[in-house]
């Protein structure tokens, strides 16, 4: 038997890109979910997922909230019942159909999400000041393109 050739192709620098960057992107995010204030409300990431997105979106109807986050209704049904047992999220009588119900976050709910944002600020923050200043300039160029990137993400990646 004859050796045969091997066939290597290079991987598209875009793929690479896209590879690291995922990963990346991924690892950043992973470092940043947990916080104090969200482990002291006991809240998971899931939890924390639809606290944020009820703040955001609502009063919303829980179909919708469902659509939005990807979630089984009855999975849904439960998490909703236990963030408005720990005074999260209410929920309240839609106007337009008195049989449906909407929910929103409390004025607690919301405390939760902006203690747990100016956490993850502040350990950012302090992660960017150990770069140099070279690098946080780099970062702080890079940043248009981001932002770009999660608005292409959210259409679709078109």
């Amino acid at each position: 038997m004859g050796r045969q050739a091997l066939s290597i192709t290079a991987a598209k620098p875009h793929t690479d890109a896209a590879t690291r960057l995922r990963a990346t992107v991924g690892r950043i995010h992973r470092r940043l979910r947990p916080t104090a204030a969200g482990a002291a409300a006991g809240l998971t990431p899931t939890r924390i997922s639809l606290l944020v997105t009820i703040a955001r979106l609502g009063p919303i109807r829980l179909s919708d909230l469902a659509a939005e986050e990807g979630i089984n209704p009855t999975m849904l049904s439960r998490i909703v019942s236990d963030l408005v047992e720990g005074g999260l999220i209410e929920r309240i009588g839609d106007p337009e159909d008195r049989r449906a119900a909407l929910v929103q976050a409390t004025r607690e709910g919301r405390r939760v999400i902006e203690r747990m944002r100016r956490e993850r600020t502040d350990v950012l923050s302090v992660a960017l000041e150990s770069l140099s200043p070279g690098e946080r300039r780099q970062l702080e160029r890079a940043l248009p393109a981001l932002e770009r990137l999660a608005e292409k993400l959210k259409e679709g990646g078109r």
